[in-house]
């Protein structure tokens, strides 16, 4: 199965380098059409659908003020099914057959990478809302994302821990095997190591296990004073329960893969005093954010995570680069959009360095009582 998709997309790819000229065709009609990628289904879907969700919110507001460069905007959004090898599918049938301009997506490190290379051969921007696995930018100069990278959501958890905490040791359970997750730990564990602390255990497990009980009765017999979790929501709402039946009371630390209205569903009150970092919090009282939580609970009915904010604000730069390019062709758009500097975004000012990576500071919230609440925020 992994064969045949491959072949698909080394067959569609050589057509890439002769339909990707045809981009600019939509700008003859009236018309300029991005592609965006997610997982709207799988263990991850919130993920996919906040990301759509607020996208969708950003291409609604500017066609209502009238377009870009006076024409429409519209948005072919494909599952990839929590998939990389369907990541790299979806993303190469929006290039060659969709002729897409520029791309959004994808949230899971692991599904950026498969797909980025795509993206970057065929020469279209794609700008990743909230893939932090460093290596994502580094696919090429077309490849952009608008969150913080692990290197800095690890040293403000590890920050968190030594400084607020006051703890010393503390165990990591990774998914092994996923980009971010793996990612993410190292860089905790190195920036614990360097302020003073020590890593006593080290445990995995793969996306889609239920059964955590071996590896938390092994953290266990290490009395750590507080547990690492850098993976994703289902998986960690799971092992909260199953932590506390076997009476560790510790608390839980965890990256942005946390955030989800299906964490609490899934961890409920095993989730009480846990924390994660995130890329912001709906309690602060800037009116961009406010703004924007009111406009999102009117049109959906609930609280916007941080997915749907990024990927409000991923659709925004996007618009922005197009603006100050005046133009919808990809190489003038991944100048523009490498240029981007102080966008007043709803996740913060966005400036986006010389690794197209955005310098912004990140915050830390505490799980209590199925809501999360703000803690502290930590700048660059």
């Amino acid at each position: 199965m992994a064969r045949r998709s491959s072949l698909f997309v080394m067959c569609l790819l050589g057509a890439a380098l002769v339909s990707c000229a045809g981009n600019s065709s939509d700008q003859a009609s009236n018309e300029i059409v991005i592609g965006e990628f997610g997982s709207l289904t799988g263990t991850t879907a919130t993920f996919g659908i906040s990301t759509r969700n607020g996208i969708d919110m950003a291409i609604e507001e500017v066609n209502k003020a009238g377009g870009l460069l006076g024409k429409q905007v519209r948005v072919i959004v494909e599952d990839d099914q929590g998939k990389p090898e369907e990541a790299q599918t979806v993303v190469t049938k929006l290039i060659t057959s969709d002729q897409v301009i520029a791309i959004l997506g994808e949230v899971a490190s692991s599904r950026t990478l498969a797909a980025a290379p795509v993206a970057q051969q065929s020469m279209i921007p794609m700008i990743s809302p909230s893939s932090t696995n460093p290596r994502v930018t580094e696919v090429g100069d077309y490849i952009f994302r608008i969150c913080f990278i692990d290197p800095f959501q690890g040293l403000v958890m590890a920050k968190f821990a030594t400084n607020t905490l006051k703890v010393k040791n503390v165990a990591i359970l990774r998914d092994i095997k996923n980009d971010y997750s793996v990612g993410l730990a190292d860089v905790f564990a190195d920036n614990m190591k360097q302020m003073g602390g020590a890593i006593v255990a080290d445990e995995s497990y793969s996306e889609g296990d239920t059964d955590f009980s071996a590896q938390l009765t092994s953290i266990k017999a290490r009395n750590p004073q507080a547990i690492f979790i850098p993976g994703y929501y289902t998986e960690v709402g799971l092992i909260a329960r199953q932590a506390r039946r076997l009476g560790m009371a510790m608390p839980l630390l965890g990256g942005d893969g946390w955030d989800s209205p299906r964490l609490t569903d899934i961890g409920g009150e095993a989730l009480n005093d846990t924390y994660f970092s995130n890329h912001y919090s709906v309690d602060d009282p800037s009116p961009a954010i406010q703004n924007f939580v009111s406009q999102y609970k009117a049109k959906y009915g609930e609280t916007p995570d941080a997915l749907a904010a990024l990927g409000f604000d991923s659709a925004n730069i996007l618009f922005d680069a197009i603006r100050r390019a005046n133009s919808a062709e990809p190489v003038k758009v991944r100048d523009a959009i490498a240029q981007t500097k102080d966008y007043p975004g709803v996740t913060g000012k966005i400036t986006l360095d010389a690794n197209r990576n955005a310098v912004k500071p990140a915050v830390v919230l505490r799980v209590r009582d199925s809501k999360l609440e703000y803690v502290e925020t930590i700048t660059p």
